[in-house]
């Protein structure tokens, strides 16, 4: 089952219709308790997301859901088109003072930043000269290019949390600030993964959640 697409704006027009989707979502699946209150939280930190991503920031949010061994695995996904010109990157580049990715604090903050770096990416899977925006922790996200496809046939490779927490889990004597953000943040806690990857013309970050029968 997949809803209808709702366009979402980083100054947060479309949230209402956003959060009333989720409700009848919720409600078509048959998802009560526990799974009710993941599936509700997943979808207002997705939408807290895409505030203030970019100047003039516009996606369409969808959720789905698909059966998967034991249960159904639930999709909360955003998908923007990459920015088409220099123009336009400059004004991503623009939402931090300094040109650089200090607003990446906390797990949010982090998926965030990803999300903005996938909208630069080019074709060819560089940053134009932007390589310095790339630090330790967007690198401990990525998929090398052996592994698993995301979801399908993506040109390059993906960011994802999962990556990232089990390389912060092997590393927490090394970096206990980013263990620390990962055992606090709601995203983290909650969902099985979330991943940022990149087509010719856009970039997607989907939240995953599997739920048992």
């Amino acid at each position: 089952m997949k809803t209808d697409v709702i366009e979402i704006s980083g100054d947060l027009r479309g949230k209402e219709a956003a959060l009333q989707t989720v409700e009848k979502f919720i409600i078509y699946n048959s998802l009560t308790g526990k799974s009710a209150t993941h599936i509700r939280l997943l979808a207002e930190e997705t939408i807290s997301m895409v505030n203030g991503i970019m100047e003039n920031f516009k996606g369409e949010l969808t959720l789905e859901s698909c059966p998967a061994q034991g249960g159904n695995l639930y999709r909360i996904k955003v998908v923007a088109k990459k920015s088409p010109n220099h123009e336009q990157e400059s004004k991503l580049m623009s939402v931090s003072t300094t040109g650089k990715n200090v607003a990446a604090k906390g797990v949010l903050g982090k998926i965030r930043e990803a999300f903005r770096l996938s909208m630069q990416r080019s074709n060819e899977g560089t940053y134009s000269d932007r390589s310095d925006m790339i630090d330790g922790w967007y690198n401990m996200g990525i998929t090398g290019e052996n592994e698993p496809n995301y979801i399908d046939e993506y040109y390059m490779g993906y960011w994802s949390l999962k990556n990232y927490r089990d390389n912060v889990s092997q590393q927490k004597d090394k970096a206990p600030a980013e263990w620390d953000e990962l055992e606090r943040s709601i995203l983290a806690n909650i969902a099985d993964d979330v991943k940022i990857g990149i087509r010719s013309n856009h970039t997607e970050v989907v939240i995953e959640k599997f739920i048992a029968d």
